[in-house]
């Protein structure tokens, strides 16, 4: 929960300290100590705090102080940089690479709420398993603050600390094996290996020497004895990506490991034991193949234990500016460049229906930072097929003026179309209700009377449905 996560906040700059911290209080993040770049060791023991917000603090060396201050003291902390795109220009790259992200001012709440989540991860994680190694990048490609991507981490959580078998569903470039790593990284067998195989790409009569191994002289060319994947994985987790394409023969010989949990090496009689956790992924409709009889039945229900789906990048639209954030910022992470982009060109990404999902969005970044190094890029800028149709610049510019994932926070885009499954009605509108007051009060600076004057109702109505939805305002917020 937000109110355990104890964060230290460095702003020199006084009236910006008091306007964040009473944003963080807002959103429920209550353990917040305040300091300058002059005072912040005496002000928290290191060992208490989850992240460190780092505001205005004065010079480039003053930065390098801190960094190196946390480094020594306790560099599993995560420290987040509050920053301008003008102060993120200035900011030498040797030091952005220091941060674990940043955060765009003025605050985007969704924006916020994401990378707090991913901080909480990390530091909860440092605190299980001290001095272990970690890899951030695990933790960007679960970005997103949409409910079908908080869902797909809810899921996560739930299963990942048991053996039972994932299935997990998707289109292609939709991030399956980013699921299936999380799931390794948050089990008790992250200590072992994560092993992946594309079952797709590897000749249906090697694929069995791939998982199982071979002894020496089983088949031409088997110069010698080798494990198979399932051994490479031992006490890790095996993970078979593209299972839809595994051929039937080869299906019959996994379902008997599954079953048996043991397996012989090709060429070989020693039963081995296989002390391995499946995961399991497929873009592939696989109950129609088993009607068309291209998949086994008894096989999908054994891997089908616990299927998590990963929407496509068309289902989660407002996740479409974190992304970006955070590819460009691996890219600036490996030294490989960077770029920004206007809030019309992000408009019109929102608009496109990514038929290759968060890969084909990755690639696009990639190929704006080759055409434009550390320039912006415009609508027109863009590839032809990434602009809206049938749609002017001025069109877009004006529709992005509402946009802009920097100036205000961003919210689900609404559909008119209503969910498969159907939807609660009246919590939907709650729940709009409750994040549209919230995105007032904080463009307000907590002010009530201006953030009902946003909304266009009376001061004493707000007031009421701020007890409604119980959002207690900080002593910072006032009346008028």
């Amino acid at each position: 929960m937000p109110e355990s996560m104890p964060l230290l906040l460095i702003e020199n700059d006084e009236q910006q300290r008091l306007q964040l911290s009473a944003i963080f209080e807002f959103i429920g993040y209550n353990q917040i100590t305040n300091a300058t770049t002059e005072d912040y060791q005496q002000r928290v023991e290191a060992d208490n705090l989850d992240a460190v917000l780092i505001g205005q603090y004065g010079t480039q060396e003053k930065l390098q102080e801190i960094f190196d201050y946390f480094n020594e003291n306790a560099r599993e902390i995560p420290i987040l940089l509050l920053m301008s795109r003008e102060s993120d220009r200035q900011l030498d790259n040797d030091l952005v690479k220091r941060a674990f992200s940043i955060v765009n001012i003025p605050l985007s709440y969704s924006e916020l709420t994401d990378v707090l989540h991913r901080a909480s991860l990390f530091r909860s994680s440092k605190k299980k398993k001290a001095g272990s190694s970690f890899n951030i990048d695990l933790f960007r490609s679960m970005v997103g603050n949409s409910r079908a991507i908080r869902q797909v981490r809810s899921l996560i959580e739930q299963v990942a600390k048991s053996d039972a078998t994932v299935l997990i569903l998707g289109e292609s470039g939709t991030g399956k094996e980013v699921v299936a790593r999380n799931l390794h990284y948050h089990s008790s067998r992250r200590s072992k290996p994560f092993v992946p195989i594309n079952c797709g790409a590897i000749p249906g009569e090697l694929l069995e020497s791939e998982l199982f191994g071979h002894e020496k002289g089983a088949f031409t060319g088997a110069i010698s004895a080798r494990q198979g994947r399932f051994e490479m994985a031992e006490g890790g987790t095996l993970f078979l990506d593209e299972i839809g394409d595994m051929p039937m023969p080869m299906q019959v010989k996994l379902l008997r490991v599954l079953q048996e949990r043991t397996f012989e090496r090709v060429g070989g009689t020693k039963l081995i034991n296989a002390d391995v956790r499946i995961v399991a992924a497929t873009h592939r409709n696989l109950e129609e193949m088993i009607t068309e009889g291209k998949f086994r039945e008894d096989l999908y229900y054994r891997l089908q234990v616990f299927p998590i789906e990963m929407p496509p990048l068309r289902a989660r639209m407002d996740d479409i500016p974190l992304l970006i954030n955070e590819l460009i910022a691996r890219l600036e992470h490996e030294n490989r460049g960077s770029v920004r982009f206007t809030p019309s060109a992000v408009m019109a990404l929102c608009q496109y229906k990514w038929p290759g999902n968060v890969r084909e969005l990755s690639n696009l970044i990639e190929r704006m930072v080759i055409m434009h190094p550390y320039g912006v890029v415009d609508v027109q800028d863009l590839p032809e097929k990434f602009r809206p149709a049938g749609s002017n610049h001025h069109l877009v510019e004006t529709e992005a003026a509402q946009f802009d994932p920097h100036l205000a926070p961003m919210e689900p885009i609404v559909s008119n179309r209503l969910p498969r499954d159907g939807i609660d009605l009246k919590e939907h509108i709650s729940n709009l209700e409750c994040s549209l007051i919230k995105q007032a009060l904080d463009e307000a600076g907590g002010v009530v009377a201006h953030a009902a004057k946003r909304l266009n109702m009376r001061r004493t109505t707000l007031v009421e449905k701020l007890r409604k939805y119980g959002l207690q305002r900080s002593e910072s917020m006032t009346e008028v």
